[in-house]
């Protein structure tokens, strides 16, 4: 298990480490709030073993996100639109991304064969 694979002593971004209340702190929403958005899908924070919330930094920068919306006068389910919108946009930038670096890598290794085929025709 590597919670903190930078070695820097802070557990990684997605690792659940602050309780509800921390949580609720940290964000400047009520833990009231952070219930509510959990029930409407737009968070869902890591348990304990005993059922206990875990709030990540992934988490709460979520949070900040919702609270941006939300401060927006944006409702409840079109928050959900807009974040699984964000979430589908990052997986596909990243896909994207992978496949440049793939295309390229398969340019370069055709640039590379293609001298020698020509060289033993």
């Amino acid at each position: 298990m590597t919670d903190r694979p930078d070695h820097s002593g802070a557990p990684a971004a997605d690792h659940g480490v602050y309780g509800i209340s921390v949580a609720a702190e940290l964000s400047g929403v009520a833990v009231q709030s952070l219930r509510l958005y959990e029930r409407h899908g737009l968070l869902t924070p890591a348990r304990s073993d005993g059922g206990t919330r875990r709030y990540s930094a992934d988490d709460l920068a979520r949070l900040k996100r919702i609270s941006e919306l939300v401060d927006a006068g944006i409702n409840l389910a079109g928050i959900a639109r807009i974040l699984n919108l964000e979430d589908d946009n990052a997986a596909l930038s990243a896909t994207n991304t992978d496949l440049q670096s793939t295309n390229r890598e398969l340019r370069d290794a055709a640039k590379t064969k293609r001298p020698r085929a020509e060289a033993g025709q």
